[in-house]
């Protein structure tokens, strides 16, 4: 054991520190137990998490939880020696503002590049003024927290990554800090209040990931977007005080994406795409999407015909997935024959992979199958999964009367 102990001492110091970084924080401290070589290595650790595995829960009382681990963090930062790129605090006890606020401010005095904070319980925690004065920062992650920066506050500069979840900010403090962030690749939005218009302002923006409430998105200065996923989370879209009349809102989304590769429309965000008219294609085709994602009503002929104006103008797509919303379409009537009808041809040349699921095998839903089935040539697999077992012989029966422009195609039905 000894040799073992004293081979592992032996190691590079760089291979020692990323060996304590992969340790929860609790038994990286506890190395310091193995001999005095080992006594205050784990002080140099750049990365620290802080979660429910820094402590042994003994006791289900929460200010027993917490003072331990309030404790833990204190000992972890008064001792520790060396930069702190990464610090991570999450957990699900309710935690006290100043103590929060009093490892921020010891953090701010440092070199952080990777900041995450999870609040999981309580109101949201109001960030204090020295959060902002980060200057090192690549990566920021927040969770359940109010935003209010500084007036003298002028973004981060070096941030490449943001993750807000279930945050409040003004709408011009959004905005600022979207545009201020210039070298901004990853942006992460779900569950915000205080905003519901989404301006993005990101010359360097790669992925841009959405969920939540809000009237309008718009593009600005992002023409190196590649991968969007969005999702509207309510089904009141005509009601929130949107003209039909206005322009078209599936042009205006698509300006600024000329180089998008993957769409995933979640949720009711079809909906927002379907308000004033809607093209039957894109002024410009999306050359280099190859896979897209749509959550559609098929008895919906507005977001039928949203879809419809997509999947016209990218031509080179491998990939589809079509998630239906079949408590919605006992609300309204049949659709007319609208992914039959001969008003249009496709051809999706390079189309290989489709994705259906959520169906009750209604006339709609039957049609965009047979749509596709018929207009792919090189189509290697189709799933399809509806929203419940009732009637599944029916819908296999038409599933295997379909014409396959692909001779290797395979449907493949599976259960719900």
């Amino acid at each position: 054991m000894d040799t073992e102990l004293d081979r592992i001492s032996s190691l590079p110091g760089h291979v020692l520190d990323q060996i304590l970084s992969v340790l929860p924080i609790r038994d990286a401290v506890r190395t310091s137990n193995l001999s005095r070589k080992w006594r205050y290595k784990w002080s140099h650790i750049p990365h620290l998490v802080f979660d429910t595995q820094c402590i042994s829960i003994t006791s289900e009382d929460q200010t027993i939880v917490k003072n331990k681990l309030v404790n833990i963090i204190d000992h972890v930062l008064l001792l520790h020696n060396g930069p702190i790129y990464k610090f991570k605090l999450s957990h699900r006890d309710l935690l006290g503002v100043s103590d929060i606020d009093r490892w921020i401010l010891h953090l701010s005095r440092g070199s952080t590049k990777e900041f995450v904070l999870e609040i999981w319980k309580g109101q949201r925690y109001k960030l204090p003024s020295c959060l902002f004065s980060f200057e090192n920062l690549i990566h920021l992650e927040l969770f359940n927290c109010l935003l209010k920066p500084p007036l003298a506050f002028k973004g981060f500069r070096n941030l490449k990554s943001l993750d807000l979840q279930h945050v409040t900010l003004a709408q011009e403090v959004f905005e600022n800090l979207i545009s201020s962030c210039a070298l901004l690749e990853r942006l992460t939005l779900m569950n915000f209040d205080g905003f519901t218009h989404l301006k993005i302002n990101a010359p360097n923006l790669q992925f841009f990931d959405v969920g939540g409430i809000f009237d309008d998105v718009s593009f600005e200065n992002t023409f190196l977007l590649t991968l969007v996923s969005i999702g509207l989370y309510v089904n009141g879209i005509n009601d929130r005080n949107v003209s039909r009349g206005s322009s078209s809102k599936l042009l205006r989304f698509f300006v600024n994406l000329p180089h998008i590769r993957r769409l995933e429309i979640q949720s009711y965000f079809i909906k927002y795409l379907a308000i004033g008219k809607i093209p039957s294609r894109l002024p410009k085709s999306c050359v280099d999407l190859n896979y897209i994602s749509i959550r559609i009503n098929f008895n919906d002929l507005e977001e039928n015909s949203v879809a419809f104006c997509l999947l016209r103008s990218c031509p080179n797509l491998q990939e589809i997935e079509m998630l239906g919303r079949p408590e919605e379409q006992a609300a309204v009537g049949p659709l007319a024959d609208f992914w039959g009808d001969d008003h249009w041809k496709c051809l999706f040349g390079q189309l290989r992979l489709v994705k259906i699921a959520g169906i009750s095998g209604i006339g709609s839903e039957l049609d965009c199958i047979k749509f596709l089935l018929s207009n792919s040539p090189v189509l290697e697999q189709m799933t399809v999964k509806p929203a419940s077992s009732e009637g599944g012989w029916e819908l296999v029966k038409e599933l295997l009367r379909f014409r396959r422009a692909s001779i290797q195609a395979e449907v493949i039905y599976l259960e719900p």
